[in-house]
């Protein structure tokens, strides 16, 4: 999910899976493969920026620190 702002300030959130494509028209345009058509301020750049952060978060998977703490915890309790 990513965070835009339509034309009007609003701020919607935005499911990055279902963007079937943005043009710049001069606004940009996100059109949706669920037919809905969305106008964003943000440039075709951002948009995509915003997705790529988005995408490369879901890619690394959870996070490892509260792995390691659940590791500390079971060395400094004798627990395997």
């Amino acid at each position: 999910m990513i965070h835009l702002t339509r034309l009007d300030s609003a701020p919607i959130v935005v499911n990055c899976d279902l963007v079937e494509s943005i043009e710049a028209t001069p606004d940009t345009l996100l059109s949706m493969t669920t037919g809905k058509k969305i106008l964003v301020k943000e440039s075709v750049a951002e948009v995509l920026d915003k997705v790529v952060a988005f995408k490369r978060l879901v890619a690394a998977g959870p996070r490892t620190h509260g792995a390691m703490s659940a590791q500390s915890d079971e060395a400094e309790r004798g627990t395997p």
